[in-house]
């Protein structure tokens, strides 16, 4: 089983959300969670220090940390506003070129997921943005309708990851369909909006996830990340991806991208095609 590693761009900055309702949501969810002592004093300042600074990604950090690891991760970037999703296309660009720069792979985070024309309007406005021809997509929220994977496979994305199910890669026509196994709020929020599960409880669902799907048969093990949590104000979210992941490197999966699988599963198919009957 080979590991792939997202990591879904949601917010670059506080004040792009200035008009909707994401900065009380992130008030009362940290006064929840540290009124519930899930979360301690120390991280409460810290996320009112990165509010006064008015930064909410930790780009940067998160690729000095895959850097260090040997982990090809991919970003997934919004480059048109949604629920929850606020920012310019112009601050968009900045960080795409930044992590095209240091040599990570980008793809759309989509967020019109049953209008043809919009969808495609998103796929050619981050062709101009990035200088890319091949890339893929996840949907903002997972949000698929029984449309969705078609229209994607026609406007010419090279792969999509917004299914979550327990399956391996498959193809849409053209397009690999990468099904989702792990992301990050699933495992450490629940069912809630705010913090249920500590560092110790995460790790151990992550741990039986991982090991079920490795049994079951699973080629391609894939994981989301959001960037914003690689942050000592929210502790538990980024210790589960530094234990993840040494977890996963001290028992000797490979790191792979959605581009280094797709050439993989590509080879695959073309030499089964081959063999004589």
């Amino acid at each position: 089983m080979k590991i792939i590693i997202s990591h879904d761009v949601d917010h670059l900055t506080v004040w792009e959300h200035k008009k909707d309702l994401i900065i009380p949501k992130f008030i009362i969810r940290s006064l929840i969670e540290v009124g519930t002592g899930i979360i301690s004093l120390k991280q409460l300042y810290l996320r009112f220090r990165d509010f006064i600074k008015n930064r909410w990604n930790n780009i940067e950090e998160l690729m000095c940390f895959n850097k260090e690891n040997n982990i090809p991760a991919t970003f997934f970037f919004g480059v048109n506003k949604g629920i929850g999703l606020s920012y310019s296309k112009e601050l968009a660009q900045n960080y795409i070129r930044l992590v095209v720069r240091n040599k990570f792979d980008v793809g759309v985070h989509g967020i019109e997921f049953n209008n043809f024309k919009a969808m495609k309007t998103e796929f050619e406005d981050f062709k101009k943005i990035s200088g890319l021809n091949k890339f893929g997509i996840r949907m903002h929220y997972l949000r698929v309708s029984k449309e969705t994977l078609n229209y994607l496979d026609k406007i010419g994305y090279l792969f999509d990851s917004s299914t979550y199910e327990k399956r391996n890669p498959y193809k849409i026509n053209r397009m690999w369909e990468f099904p989702l196994h792990i992301m990050d709020g699933f495992i450490i929020l629940g069912e809630k909006r705010w913090q249920t599960s500590n560092l110790e409880k995460a790790l151990d669902k992550t741990k039986c996830l991982i090991e079920k799907l490795y049994n079951d048969g699973i080629e391609y093990f894939t994981i989301l990340f959001h960037d914003r949590y690689f942050s000592d104000s929210f502790i538990t979210w980024k210790k589960w991806y530094i234990k993840t992941v040494n977890f996963l490197k001290d028992n000797k999966f490979e790191f792979v991208s959605y581009k280094q699988a797709i050439r993989e599963l590509e080879s695959k198919q073309k030499n089964t095609n081959h063999i004589p009957k």
